[in-house]
């Protein structure tokens, strides 16, 4: 049983489970289990070169962040569960418990992030009755969001990133499964607001 699990390991799953792992200290967070299915065949990372995001080397590649990212978790926060190699097919309710299936096992978690790409090839049975056309998007892309009021979908479901209506832009995405880790962190601790920084010293 997950207390968080999130879909997708693009630049918006990434971020969202290293600001999840990076609250392991704090008291309300200490304990609970968190994943990711790190899956990113269909991120549009895998194609995209960077010249113009904040802190990123010029000519930096999707694909090399894309590693970069999984590594990064694993290194610093390694009680996050990455599981790899595995596409979610369905996700369903019983009570108060989402049930994630997989092309191999299925999962069990409180909530869910869902944070995989907003093209309409998106294909998470479950799902269908909250996607919409995308509001930022040209209409012959095609594309689709989840809709959400600030990042919440239904109870204990999220989405992050370009599926959750924001433009598909890097550092859009990631400041969106930011949002949305500090979103559940402030659940975790009772309603008060939560951000988690690092500093010198």
């Amino acid at each position: 049983m997950f207390d968080a699990l999130i879909i997708g390991g693009g630049a918006a799953g990434l971020q969202c489970a290293l600001v999840l792992g990076s609250a392991k200290g704090k008291p309300f967070s200490e304990n609970k289990h968190i994943g990711i299915i790190t899956h990113q065949k269909t991120s549009h990372l895998q194609t995209a070169l960077f010249n113009n995001v904040l802190g990123l080397t010029p000519g930096t590649t999707g694909e090399s962040i894309l590693n970069a990212g999984k590594a990064q978790l694993k290194t610093l926060y390694p009680h996050i569960e990455q599981i790899e190699n595995e596409k979610v097919l369905e996700l369903s309710k019983t009570e108060d418990v989402f049930n994630i299936k997989t092309n191999k096992h299925i999962y069990k978690s409180k909530l869910v992030v869902v944070a995989v790409g907003y093209t309409n090839l998106m294909t998470i049975k479950g799902l269908e009755h909250y996607i919409e056309p995308h509001p930022r998007a040209a209409i012959e892309k095609d594309r689709i969001w989840l809709k959400n009021v600030d990042h919440l979908v239904d109870d204990n479901l999220y989405v992050a990133g370009s599926l959750a209506g924001w433009r598909s832009q890097f550092a859009i995405c990631a400041g969106s499964g930011a949002h949305v880790a500090t979103d559940i962190l402030t659940l975790w601790n009772g309603g008060k607001h939560v951000k988690v920084h690092n500093k010198i010293g």
